[in-house]
């Protein structure tokens, strides 16, 4: 299972883990391997591994990589559907940890056709499952409130209003079809000043978070995570963005300690499902030799009894 691809905090998140040789494990977001390539390593013949992903392409490469492995079972399933395919094939609350590494893997990012990345201009489509209207398709007929909503929602774009009025004058004269036009149009529109990044970074972010429902998505499968995990086992999520992370982590707070109450009621009866392990970032080597890695953050937990 050869694979160049070395995910962000990688060896942290397996750490995490504390996979056994006997345990069963779920890494919901397939890419190209990385992670499940390293748990594979620490299970022996008892071991199984469910490997997930919506992307259709993911499976194909999953299957032809693991395909011959015993201990492995390919899904193709959204976050929302993954929790139904365990149910059916796993023990109830039988897993012994779930892997989550959010966003976009290095494969379809840097994949000009798949239309993910303003640095390499090609369709813009956006689509992970391949399923349901591209990000042309919906740029050509909603209107500009809704262009700006999504974009100040799902980018935390400032000038999502000066963009969603560019791109209904730019579509007006053409059709959006390519990433380096929607790129363009928004850099003219929003010139990036003196920002370091891109001026289209949040404006992109925002349009693939919307198109595939990725925050649904991702609830979805933490409101199921506690019923699929054993005493003992662990969960681990890796995400790239505050929006991400900020639903993790409300997650585990919320299951690991009581809510603040007023001192005129009662304390509700509350007990904690999950012991919150210390948050991980890349140190500075990952940071050089990825720069991609500079806003990862890994939130684990304990699943208690």
């Amino acid at each position: 299972m050869a694979d160049a691809h070395e995910p962000v905090l990688a060896r942290a998140a397996i750490d995490r883990l504390a996979v056994r040789p006997d345990g069963r494990y779920v890494d919901a977001t397939y890419g190209r391997g990385g992670h499940a390539r390293r748990i594979l390593e620490r299970l022996d013949e008892r071991g199984r591994l469910w490997v997930a992903d919506r992307d259709p392409e993911a499976c194909a490469h999953a299957r032809a990589a693991l395909g011959g492995d015993p201990r492995v079972t390919v899904v193709e399933a959204s976050f929302a559907q993954l929790p139904r395919v365990l149910a059916a094939a796993a023990p109830a609350r039988g897993l012994h940890g779930l892997l989550l590494d959010l966003g976009l893997s290095s494969a379809q990012l840097d994949a000009p056709e798949r239309g993910f990345s303003f640095r390499l201009d090609g369709p813009l489509d956006m689509r992970m499952s391949r399923r349901g209207p591209t990000a042309a398709d919906w740029l050509a007929r909603a209107p500009a409130r809704e262009i700006a909503a999504v974009l100040r929602r799902f980018g935390e774009e400032r000038r999502a209003a000066r963009i969603a009025r560019a791109i209904i004058a730019a579509r007006a004269e053409r059709p959006l079809a390519t990433t380096a036009q929607l790129a363009g149009v928004i850099a003219a529109a929003a010139p990036a000043g003196g920002m370091h990044r891109h001026p289209a970074t949040r404006s992109f972010q925002a349009i693939r978070i919307f198109l595939n429902h990725e925050l649904e998505e991702l609830c979805a499968l933490l409101a199921a995570a506690p019923g699929l995990l054993a005493a003992g086992a662990r969960f681990a999520a890796i995400s790239f963005h505050s929006l991400e992370d900020r639903l993790v982590k409300r997650f585990l707070r919320e299951r690991a300690a009581p809510p603040a109450v007023s001192r005129h009621r009662p304390a509700p009866d509350f007990r904690p499902e999950f012991e919150v392990l210390p948050l991980l970032r890349p140190d500075a080597a990952e940071v050089a030799a990825n720069p991609r890695a500079r806003s990862a953050r890994l939130r684990a937990a304990r699943r208690l009894a």
